[in-house]
């Protein structure tokens, strides 16, 4: 028997609005079932776990323990990191490197960080170019 993570989940203070923000970042869709107002709202994604945002009556007060590092598909990082800041992600840190390595922290609405990797395409092309001038 195999275990499946099943929902990666984030406590928040409106649940749906945070769903509605990260369904567009991950290009999946809020639940049918869910609504504006709901004490919850669940976000399917097309390559990976669902995500479940849940509403507690805290806010959030430090740094997560644990977050997203993504790696977009068909985009650059920086692509990605113009894409997401045009949705409303605001720029925690920028860790790209002058050789093209790195990657980008940011924040949701709500703080929670998440990372936007190189694509593998980049990665792909900074090892060849290692390779060729080593």
């Amino acid at each position: 028997m195999t275990t499946l993570v099943r929902h990666v989940t984030f406590d928040c203070s409106d649940a749906y609005a945070l769903a509605t923000f990260w369904a567009k970042i991950l290009e999946g869709a809020v639940s049918d079932e869910d609504a504006p107002g709901d004490p919850e709202a669940l976000v399917h994604t097309p390559e990976g776990p669902d995500v479940l945002f849940i509403n507690v009556p805290e806010k959030k007060s430090v740094k997560n323990r644990v977050h997203f590092d993504l790696q977009p598909q068909e985009r650059t990082r920086d692509e990605e990191v113009e894409r997401v800041t045009a949705l409303g992600a605001t720029l925690v840190g920028d860790h790209r490197l002058p050789d093209g390595r790195g990657w980008v922290t940011l924040a949701d609405p709500e703080g929670n960080e998440f990372c936007v990797e190189r694509s593998a395409s980049e990665r792909t092309a900074t090892a060849t170019t290692a390779t060729a001038t080593d």
